[in-house]
């Protein structure tokens, strides 16, 4: 069993919680995520099993698009509204055109600081394990892309401002973190109170099957040639080709990208390509030749 599944996380469940339960729906260990999820956050969740685990990191590398609601006026320790509230300031008087201003200076490619609770690794242990340990600290910024992101509501209720943004960006960016330094830009402290995240390279929420029928086993998995298809620029094979990369062996190079699929007459992932010097040699063989 080799192929991809889109899953429409549920709120209250970890990334690893839907892992578990695609491989008892599946009958392999073999499972794998493209980018973890927080447990607040629900939307696209894309599962490979079988071979299909040894495209992930090829589609965890994509860009992501969230839906994300900021709210101003509070700032917590996990900068989203699952932590304790650590400041809190009178946001009513920030202007709608302040909030577009301060949103606006993080498109692009910006530095950005990951939340200390977060699954990035310090020393070799996970940021919000050391955090939980009662640590204090800082991670470095990191370089990011925020490609666009777009203001669809400003909300005021109180002392408070809730923010509904549309945003796209690159692998490793932190929405949380936009919420955050919004807060800090305007002086009154910012947190994310939902997030859903719509698309994952060329997987999008329409295509997801919700947890219920992951569980329930109602779903039709997705090929990996289609997932080949989607995410690389694909080289059709003739047969004598689909023989040659069965063996490992390399082909003449004639696609421009670095890295494309070869897929057989018959519509079967059979390898990775990787051009070298002339030469597309395989990086990953999928099929033997039939």
């Amino acid at each position: 069993m080799d192929g991809f599944l889109v899953v429409d996380k549920a709120p209250a469940m970890t990334s690893h919680d839907v892992v578990a339960v695609a491989r008892k729906a599946l009958g392999t260990r073999k499972v794998g995520h493209a980018g973890t999820l927080d447990p607040m956050a629900t939307g696209v969740l894309v599962l490979g099993f079988g071979n299909g685990t040894r495209l992930l990191q090829y589609i965890t590398d994509g860009d992501k698009s969230y839906l994300a609601t900021i709210v101003l006026g509070a700032a917590t320790v996990t900068d989203d509204q699952e932590g304790d509230v650590i400041s809190e300031a009178d946001a009513s008087k920030i202007t709608d055109e302040e909030i577009r201003a301060g949103l606006s200076k993080m498109v692009g490619e910006i530095q950005q600081r990951p939340s200390s609770v977060s699954a990035v690794k310090v020393a070799g242990e996970r940021a919000y394990d050391r955090v939980r340990a009662g640590e204090v600290f800082e991670l470095a910024a990191r370089t990011i892309t925020i490609s666009s992101l777009e203001v669809l509501d400003i909300r005021r209720a109180g002392s408070r401002i809730e923010i509904e943004i549309d945003v796209t960006c690159s692998a490793g960016t932190f929405i949380r973190a936009i919420a955050r330094d919004l807060g800090n830009d305007l002086s009154v402290g910012g947190h994310l109170s939902a997030l859903r995240r719509t698309r994952v390279a060329g997987f999008s929420i329409d295509q997801a099957i919700t947890f219920e029928a992951l569980k329930g086993q109602d779903f039709k998995a997705l090929e990996l040639s289609d997932v080949a298809r989607q995410t690389f620029n694909v080289r059709e094979l003739a047969l004598d080709e689909v023989a040659e990369l069965s063996f490992g062996r390399p082909l003449t190079s004639n696609v421009s990208d670095e890295i494309f699929a070869a897929l057989s007459p018959d519509n079967r992932l059979i390898a990775l390509l990787k051009n070298e010097i002339g030469k597309a040699k395989p990086i990953a063989v999928f099929a033997a030749a039939n």
